[in-house]
């Protein structure tokens, strides 16, 4: 995969966790337990493309401006990209891409989980 850089990258964004969701292959990254960015493995556990979410009319867009990114695999095709892991789509954009990604699914939980995750706030107990 050409995007050595995504794992830290993903990683280094507030409430971001990951796992690797088995029965799919799928390397998931999650805020607030919501999916936002998955590496999805071959059958020979090498990349084989990475999905993020996009605002419907910029995921068309990209996808008529670049053959490296298609419809979301296994997943929405409305609201869902796949970018091939050895394509032609620079850094920086695929960088911007998992931004909104990140941004969309945070935006789309509760003020209260909002507030917990950016502001690294532990919430109580009982």
């Amino acid at each position: 995969m050409r995007y050595t850089w995504l794992d830290e990258y993903l990683l280094s964004k507030k409430g971001v966790t990951k796992d690797l969701k088995k029965e799919w292959n799928w390397i998931r990254y999650q805020v607030g337990e919501k999916l936002f960015a998955a590496v999805c493995l071959g059958d020979d556990d090498k990349p084989y493309y990475i999905t993020l979410k996009l605002d419907p009319v910029e995921g068309d867009f990209l996808r008529r401006q670049y053959e490296d990114i298609v419809p979301g695999y296994y997943m929405n095709k409305e609201h869902w990209n796949s970018v091939r892991p050895d394509g032609n789509v620079p850094d920086e954009l695929l960088k911007d891409l998992l931004d909104k990604s990140y941004g969309l699914v945070l935006g789309g939980l509760s003020k209260k989980k909002q507030k917990e995750i950016l502001e690294d706030v532990v919430p109580e107990i009982g």
